[in-house]
């Protein structure tokens, strides 16, 4: 297959989606597949609306010679109008990949009800979608009113492929010492950090450590609020700043730790509970979004409203204290890794749905 691939920026931008796209292209271009990317520039939502008007992007699409286009829906704002154009003049079929919706997030109503416009739009004018969880599925339908061809193919967890058993888990548990907990993702609003530093502050001091791994460039304004936040609760050292990390220092934080704490607004899936759970690390996530089709309340982990600090208080002060839940807790989140599919068992089933496309 000739499969193109619209993204906005580069493939090796350190967030979740663009993991999945870039282990899909992997596996295609491993396949065989000729895969060309075509990258369009960071800019603000309105400059990225202009995109629509640009005859040298509608020109550069029309003339591939793409058996499918792929284009990551993050990009809708720059292609809902072009790719009505394209419709009159390419035969390849457009296929979008979905990881979230903008209108999903959360921000004031107003605000949605706008975004919502041209993704409604951007929606309808493809030919199919690669949904990564159904949540986001479900979503999409009730968003345009209609179900196109589609494939739900789950991200996966298996990317640092740790070696732990149960009796590694087991004894890290068990050892005196404070819980370590793992923020892991980027520090933006949607990832709720803020209120996971609520909910620290009414617990015991050195009974835990915080550790916070991502990208701190992508909302600098925030992260300064959290520094802020930080100072005024008067934590010292049981909360750390380590910025986005590589695979083998990140490998070494999750191995030493107990928890994995993600309590987003909205997450389309949640490759970071996946991966904390190949650790053996229970996962805490928001209610809202796909965060219970990994997490099992009470079980692998737990699910809090967005703003519930008191909530997510009381889950953390449980595994402070009681090491055997924390164990139990563990044990079932490795086992909830184990039996997820890999990245290749998922873009496998993603280029099945291409071919079938294209027949």
């Amino acid at each position: 297959m000739h499969v193109g691939l619209v993204i906005y920026g580069s493939l090796d931008i350190l967030s979740g989606g663009y993991l999945y796209d870039r282990k899909l292209v992997s596996y295609l271009r491993n396949a065989g597949d000729d895969v060309e990317i075509i990258s369009l520039p960071w800019r603000n939502y309105t400059a990225h609306l202009r995109d629509n008007f640009s005859d040298e992007l509608l020109q550069n699409l029309a003339e591939s010679k793409f058996d499918v286009l792929l284009q990551d829906e993050l990009n809708h704002p720059s292609l809902f109008r072009i790719n009505q154009q394209l419709k009159d003049s390419v035969n390849y079929p457009i296929i979008s990949i979905v990881h979230h919706l903008r209108s999903s997030e959360m921000r004031s109503a107003w605000k949605n009800m706008l975004y919502r416009i041209p993704e409604r739009t951007y929606l309808r004018s493809v030919d199919g979608f690669i949904f990564n969880s159904q949540t986001t599925r479900g979503v999409v339908e009730n968003t345009i009113g209609e179900s196109k061809p589609y494939i739900v193919a789950y991200p996966a967890g298996n990317r640092l492929a740790p070696k732990i058993d149960r009796v590694e888990i087991s004894a890290r548990a068990r050892q005196a010492r404070a819980l370590k907990i793992v923020f892991l993702g980027s520090v933006i609003p949607r990832k709720n950090l803020h209120t996971l530093l609520d909910a620290l502050s009414s617990l015991v001091r050195k009974s835990w450590e915080l550790i916070i791994v991502g990208d701190l460039d992508t909302d600098p304004k925030y992260v300064q609020r959290l520094r802020a936040q930080v100072a005024k609760l008067g934590f010292g050292n049981e909360v750390a700043f380590a910025g986005a990390l590589n695979d083998e220092p990140l490998k070494a934080i999750l191995r030493q730790s107990h928890l994995l704490a993600l309590p987003s607004s909205y997450e389309g899936f949640g490759i970071a509970y996946l991966e904390g759970m190949s650790f053996g690390l229970p996962a805490i996530g928001g209610s809202d979004g796909a965060a219970h089709e990994i997490i099992s309340h009470d079980e692998s982990g737990f699910l809090v409203q967005a703003k519930d600090a008191k909530s997510l208080a009381k889950h953390l002060r449980k595994l402070i204290y009681d090491r055997d839940k924390l164990i139990e807790m563990s044990l079932a989140a490795r086992k909830r890794y184990l039996m997820h599919p890999t990245w290749d068992e998922s873009a496998a089933k993603i280029r099945e749905f291409l071919l079938k496309i294209l027949e």
